[in-house]
């Protein structure tokens, strides 16, 4: 490996977490909320265990032949993130979610936007598993439609 030839690497860290949340849009009337989350709606909502797998994409430096020290993304996952959310409630207890629809989808985009601005360019994906059966993975994209699942007739698991 030289300096002109630095081969790039994904590396990828596990942080879980527990956290209760009630899945409620601000503008839908409860029967609405109902219809579309289910009892994910339910007033005192309900609890997960969360994985949150941060990865990052960049060359190998080689003087240390590492991307970064893994106690650094471990340090920073767990101040930025994890710190704000094991055993909250999202919709309550947690400012760092505060005025969000405590959604999977929405959780992933908050904590890009957080851990973004540590990592900058570094930070290539994040996946925020709900169960072992769902979960979201998002890559700082966004989209200029007005995509909407509402009346679909999809409604959250």
């Amino acid at each position: 490996m030289t300096r002109e030839t630095r081969p790039i690497v994904y590396l990828s860290r596990r942080e879980s977490f527990s956290a209760a949340h009630r899945l409620c849009a601000a503008g839908l009337s409860m029967e609405q909320n109902e219809d579309l989350f289910g009892p994910c709606a339910r007033e005192f909502g309900h609890g997960h265990n969360y994985v949150l797998d941060v990865t990052l994409r960049g060359g190998v430096d080689p003087d240390t032949g590492i991307l970064v020290n893994l106690t650094h993304v471990k340090e920073a996952v767990r101040n930025l993130i994890i710190d704000h959310v094991d055993h909250r409630h999202l919709n309550h207890d947690s400012p760092l979610c505060a005025g969000a629809n405590p959604t999977t989808e929405n959780l992933v985009v908050l904590f890009w936007n957080t851990l973004s601005a540590r990592f900058g360019s570094l930070l290539f994906e994040l996946r925020l598993a709900e169960t072992e059966k769902n979960w979201v993975v998002y890559r700082g994209e966004c989209s200029a439609e007005a995509a909407t699942s509402v009346g679909v007739g999809v409604a959250a698991a």
